[in-house]
């Protein structure tokens, strides 16, 4: 799949195709000349920090790249047998348009309405806009973008950007998810613990609680796997 470390290398093989730096590549997309330097690729805290997906496409405009051309310069084996061989789990019926290279957007303070998503924390109803997604929609079928208002999520993820979710991707401790409560609550937290009665979740932002919920009260839970910042 892709991985942190070959989105970075397509990165830095599309700037060699062009005869230039990272750097040089980042200033003709018209980003900050560290944008893509290997400083950045992990924020202060150790944590990964991922290309967003307006700096892709400005870099793809600025070298006249296609999309496909981008997503060739991750190595095959990562890319190509794992994610055509991987189990897939099909959309189901909206007003969106159909998956190609975009996924469904909405804010997560629209999320907690009724109507957004099925009883599998998928996308589903009207009312969803859509944002481009730097991988074949194919290939990583059901994912979908929430886009962060207001400060509850700093210092991690400030006021526009946007979380790409893939409902019913393993989750793991330590992962960064999306909750949804049978009340109607949406959160993005990270998952501290899970048991078969309850889950942890520590919040992104220390200036709120962290929460604990019997699993009765989760509707739903999902992965975060990308964010543009």
């Amino acid at each position: 799949m892709l991985s942190h470390d070959t989105i970075w290398m397509a990165i830095d093989t599309l700037a060699e195709r062009h005869q230039m730096t990272a750097s040089g590549l980042a200033r003709r997309a018209g980003l900050d000349p560290t944008s893509f330097n290997k400083s950045k690729r992990l924020g202060p805290d150790g944590r990964l920090r991922w290309p967003s997906t307006e700096s892709i496409a400005k870099v793809l405009e600025a070298t006249g790249a296609s999309l496909d051309q981008f997503v060739s310069y991750v190595p095959q084996e990562t890319h190509e047998s794992e994610l055509l061989d991987a189990p897939r789990h099909g959309l189901p019926d909206g007003a969106f348009p159909p998956q190609t290279g975009a996924i469904p957007l909405l804010g997560f303070a629209q999320a907690g309405a009724g109507g957004f998503f099925d009883d599998g924390g998928f996308p589903a109803g009207q009312g969803w806009d859509v944002v481009d997604f730097p991988v074949s929609a194919s290939r990583k079928a059901g994912v979908y973008a929430l886009e962060v208002q207001g400060d509850s999520m700093l210092p991690l993820y400030r006021d526009g950007d946007r979380l790409i979710v893939e409902p019913g991707a393993q989750v793991r401790r330590g992962d960064r998810v999306v909750v949804k409560t049978r009340e109607g609550e949406v959160m993005a937290k990270i998952l501290l613990r899970q048991s078969v009665r309850s889950i942890e979740l520590t919040s992104l932002n220390p200036a709120h609680a962290n929460r604990v919920f019997d699993m009765a009260e989760v509707e739903w839970m999902a992965r975060i796997i990308w964010a543009s910042q």
